[in-house]
């Protein structure tokens, strides 16, 4: 009788070896459930700025893995995805917001010393031409 016994504890034990334990019984939604309620109370008690610490930490791992190439693939795809959504309208619209910053802050004096420069790239001494 001893031996059923310790043969029948084997088999319960395989079985239960088997089976699945923990998240890995549970359905999918109730395991993201879980995980979810879990990230907003990390979330929360870590305040603004422990979210804000963590997500530049994450940053700065991810940049360093991916190297300068790999930073500079993902800026080029975004650059691209932000203008596809903007449009020719939006993209130019954008240009002209950027050129009036830029202008603002260079002043007259800034902006006559762009054109001068520009104007001796292209060849022109910078002078009036017509005299």
């Amino acid at each position: 009788m001893v031996n059923k016994t310790n043969e029948n504890n084997k088999d319960n034990k395989q079985e239960s070896s088997n089976a699945k334990k923990g998240f890995a019984s549970m359905p999918e939604e109730q395991v993201k459930d879980i995980a979810s309620k879990g990230g907003h109370a990390s979330a929360e008690k870590a305040g603004h700025e422990g979210m804000s610490e963590r997500g530049q930490k994450g940053g700065h791992a991810s940049a360093e893995k991916a190297g300068h190439e790999g930073m500079s693939e993902r800026g080029q795809k975004g650059g691209h995805a932000s203008a596809e959504k903007a449009g020719h309208e939006g993209m130019s619209e954008r240009g002209q917001k950027g050129g009036h910053a830029s202008a603002e802050k260079a002043g007259h004096e800034g902006m006559a010393e762009r054109g001068r420069k520009g104007g001796q790239a292209h060849g022109s001494s910078g002078e009036d031409e017509d005299k």
